[in-house]
């Protein structure tokens, strides 16, 4: 079904490999300006997916694009534009006595392979971040989000095409399902796989592949009160952290408070979540506390619902002894996403930093800036949170690998 599309894609591989720096700086410059000026029709494209889709379902914001998110796609294209090409870079050079000349250079991955769902934001993200490194990308969005993602692709094609560029590049495929599977097993044509949604999806995609895969993780985000936190300033983080945009793998998913601050914290956190009518799933004594100041949407915890990826305004709350039971907590149940610690014990700061093993760790700070925009890095294709080549915001740093250049004049061994 996608024989084409790979066949493609692998000769697409060298042209976009031998593009000069200003080539790929020009289009993403261009291409950015192309998106602004047609906010209009991408809205009216994406209006088509979300009326396909409740407003109840958490997929619903992700999949939504306002003139600010479009803005916000365009600045990250900019972004992605500006960074230096992470490719050609000499690691290591070595002249031996022989004459040999050795070197260590970054090189583009080649075929990059990505399998998402209802982010159409992501279209536009991978294609350039791809195409800034010398990678073709092979799309393979959800049905959720066909007609936005169409529309940006077949921007990005007609573009390549008036710049003289192989319109290969960047292809969407078809969103049949079988399509997930023959891209999974292309061994020979696509160089690398990355998922990036549910964890269904990402267990699917591991589990399947004979193509290499980079993970993108879930986001089971936790922070932990400590005793020696202002308490202000971590009821804001808290909050900030859940309800600015619950949708997404970098929103907080589970609150951890020290037993001997948990009644007086509980009680400012109460009206502020009940202003947003977060659900909460509370522990035996957080329970008790929220009950009696009439929390409107409290449950009792259980074992399952701790570790969950709500992507929702829902929130899990634990009381527990102290630092090493709060770590332990994260140690089961995180994702190892992004974790975070309110305190103002630097001590207490740096074992929880070093010791929590996430790919990151926040002290006083929203879990909400785990994000590769944030971090500096352009637009990114996700958050990994595995520990082989990429962890945390997999950007346009991490889409290259390593090849060995080896010069010589007639020696032999």
């Amino acid at each position: 079904m996608i024989d084409s599309y790979l066949e493609h894609a692998k000769v697409a591989k060298r042209s976009v490999q031998n593009l000069s720096d200003e080539q790929k700086v020009d289009f993403l410059m261009e291409l950015s300006k192309r998106i602004l000026s047609l906010k209009q029709e991408v809205m009216e494209a994406n209006i088509q997916d979300l009326n396909k889709m409740p407003e109840s379902d958490p997929k619903y914001d992700r999949l939504l694009l306002d003139e600010s998110r479009i803005e916000a796609i365009c600045k990250g294209v900019q972004e992605v534009a500006r960074l230096e090409d992470p490719s050609g870079k000499v690691l290591y050079r070595n002249e031996k006595e022989n004459g040999l000349v050795i070197e260590k250079r970054t090189v583009p991955l080649g075929v990059v392979g990505v399998v998402y769902e209802s982010r159409p934001n992501v279209t536009v993200d991978v294609s350039a971040l791809a195409f800034r490194s010398g990678n073709v990308a092979l799309l393979r969005g959800g049905t959720d989000a066909f007609h936005t993602n169409k529309f940006f692709v077949d921007l990005i094609q007609e573009l390549l095409v008036e710049q003289g560029l192989d319109p290969h590049a960047v292809q969407l495929l078809p969103t049949d399902r079988e399509v997930v599977l023959e891209l999974l097993h292309a061994r020979g044509f696509v160089d690398v796989i990355i998922p990036r949604g549910s964890q269904s999806l990402i267990d699917f995609v591991r589990e399947n592949a004979t193509v290499p895969v980079i993970e993108t993780g879930a986001g089971v985000c936790h922070l932990y009160v400590h005793h020696s936190a202002d308490l202000d300033k971590a009821l804001a983080i808290a909050v900030n952290s859940k309800v600015s945009r619950p949708s997404v793998c970098n929103a907080l998913e589970c609150l951890l408070i020290d037993q001997n601050i948990a009644e007086d914290f509980l009680s400012r956190l109460a009206p502020e979540f009940s202003k947003f009518n977060i659900e909460v799933f509370a522990d035996s004594f957080a329970y008790g506390v929220l009950l009696n100041k009439d929390y409107p949407k409290l449950y009792q915890a259980n074992l399952e619902s701790f570790g969950k990826e709500y992507l929702a305004l829902k929130c899990t709350v634990r009381v527990v002894a102290g630092l090493d039971e709060a770590m332990n907590h994260i140690d089961r149940y995180s994702s190892k996403h992004t974790d975070g610690i309110l305190a103002q014990d630097q001590g207490v700061i740096e074992l929880f930093m070093e010791n929590v093993d996430s790919a990151a760790v926040y002290s006083n700070a929203s879990t909400r800036f785990t994000d590769g925009g944030e971090f500096g890095l352009g637009a990114e294709i996700g958050i990994s949170t595995q520990k082989l080549h990429a962890r945390g915001p997999f950007a346009l740093e991490k889409l290259i690998t390593e090849k060995w250049f080896v010069q010589g004049d007639g020696q032999t061994r």
